[in-house]
Order: structure tokens, then sequence, then C-alpha cells
């Protein structure tokens, strides 16, 4: 989007401003996932603001479920998210601001603090899984129907939409839809019952952010209710967390003795979507846990 057209959004979000200060303002492309343009503006009294800015017909309501979803996880009032500021779906747009996080030092600290509120997060329960509206797992769509345990919504809202998907396109074989149903029957055993959590709901390194005070901030969530290790599981997949973040967080909400099968099947809904957003390159991950738990 060139910088005329985003002055011109400028005045949609900060009302009030004269021509020239709008002209002055500084907006500076920045990194903010893969599907958004994102950008750092800070106006002429060094006010600073996070825009994304998106189709609104290629993602419907994509900034707006992302409100939601960060509303849902501040209600809770255990881990800090960027306030919203701004919302605005018109003239083919859909453009979202939130405040502008500065960005600390990841210390020790800063790593305990964040597993043990990850593990209060987890700790706010709902005696269903799922959520009261579908959401976005990154560019694709999430459902949320909800279902009485989570062996029903994994296999209905998480793994078999993705299966249908990759299977569409031919990115999984017969061989693999037959791995699959092998699995299903073997989830109970894995997963006792118990209560939902809020989840973030796509936790890997790229949806935190430690603030100057050596806080976690959790951005771009995908909440709905289900399993800890959804989300635990998600912070192995590409790494970029400590050691004692896992530490805290099992202090004060403690693992399950087979949390490493759990961890390793519920990657594959991650997986499954990066098989289909990226390709085949994820497809080798895919059969490897499918033969173990075959």
């Amino acid at each position: 989007m060139n910088v005329k057209r985003l002055h011109q959004l400028l005045d949609r979000f900060i009302p009030g401003l004269s021509d020239r200060q709008i002209h002055d303002s500084q907006i500076t492309p920045v990194s903010g996932g893969s599907i958004n343009e994102t950008f750092k503006v800070t106006i002429y009294d060094d006010r600073s603001f996070f825009l994304k800015v998106n189709s609104a017909k290629k993602f419907p309501h994509l900034f707006r479920l992302e409100k939601e979803g960060l509303g849902n996880i501040s209600a809770v009032n255990v881990i800090r998210t960027p306030k919203v500021l701004h919302l605005d779906e018109s003239d083919d747009l859909q453009i979202l601001v939130m405040e502008w996080i500065e960005v600390g030092t990841k210390t020790m600290t800063f790593w305990e603090n964040f597993g043990r509120q990850l593990a209060e997060l987890h700790h706010h329960s709902n005696s269903r899984f799922g959520l009261s509206y579908d959401n976005y797992m990154g560019a694709l769509s999430q459902k949320n129907d909800y279902h009485a345990t989570w062996i029903q919504f994994f296999i209905q809202c998480r793994l078999k939409p993705q299966i249908q998907l990759a299977n569409d396109s031919n990115r999984l074989q017969s061989l693999d839809l037959d791995a699959f149903e092998k699995l299903f029957l073997r989830l109970n055993d894995i997963f006792p019952n118990e209560p939902a959590s809020l989840l973030h709901g796509d936790l890997w390194s790229g949806n935190f952010v430690c603030d100057i005070n050596e806080n976690a901030v959790l951005i771009d969530p995908a909440v709905y209710y289900g399993h800890p290790s959804m989300d635990l599981a998600m912070t192995t997949l590409f790494g970029g967390f400590d050691d004692t973040f896992y530490k805290s967080y099992n202090h004060h909400f403690a693992f399950p003795n087979n949390h490493n099968e759990q961890w390793e099947i519920c990657n594959l809904y991650p997986l499954l979507i990066h098989l289909n957003l990226f390709g085949s390159s994820y497809l080798s991950s895919i059969k490897s846990v499918l033969k173990r738990f075959k």
C-alpha cells in the first residue's frame, strides 16, 4: 500500500489531525505476519501505533475476530495483550490499530513470569471445548463448534477439516488417511478427560513480545477453549522458548506424565495448517508422528 493511501487512513483513527500533522507522520513498514501489511505509525508528538491493513474481502472480519480474541485473553487479567485503539472495515479494506509495544530483553525473570502467566491463563476453564464463534489460524478459517470432550473437538474441528483440505489438494494419500483413522482410535488413551482451558491458539515465538518491563505480551491469537497441550506443543514446533519457561509453567500447572506424546499429536494440527498453506515440505513431519502412533 502506498504512503499516500496510508496517510489518508490516519484521519480515520486519529480524528482532528491537521493536514500538516498527517503529512508529517512517519509510517514505517514492520514485520507482522505473512498475510497482513503492517506499519509503525509515529505522529508529530511522538505517539506511536501499530497499524495492520488487509483486504476485507479475502479474509472477512479477520481483524474483528483478532480483536475479539485479544479481548478474551485480556478479560482473564493474567497476561498482557496490546490495547486495540481502532477497528475499521470499509472501502474493501480492514484496518486494525493497536498500541505500539516497545521491545525489552528476555531475561530469566521474563521467562519465569511468562510460564506462570500462561499456566494461569490455562487454569481459566470452560465446561465445553470450542468457542462461540469461528476465527482464523493464520490464513485459514478455524472451526470452533462446541463439543463435550477434547477428543471430539480435536478430531472434528481441528484435524478433520485440515485433513480434508490436504486430501482435496492431493497433499495426503489414502495411506495417510488410514493412519489418521488409526490415530483417532488411540486418542482416548492419550488424553484423559479434563476441563477445557482458554488457549492463545497459535503460540509460536512470533506471536509474543517482551515489553520494556519484561512482561510477555500476546499477539495474533487464534483463541478457543481446548487442551493446554495445544499451546505448549506449538511452542516447541519452531523453538524460541527458554527452558525456564517450561519449568515455571510445570511448577504452576503440572505437565501430564505423557506430555511428550500429547505435544507430538497436538502439533499435527499446526503441521497440517502449514502443509495446506505452504506445501509438501511439512508432510514428512506429519508422517513421522503418524508412524510413531500407528
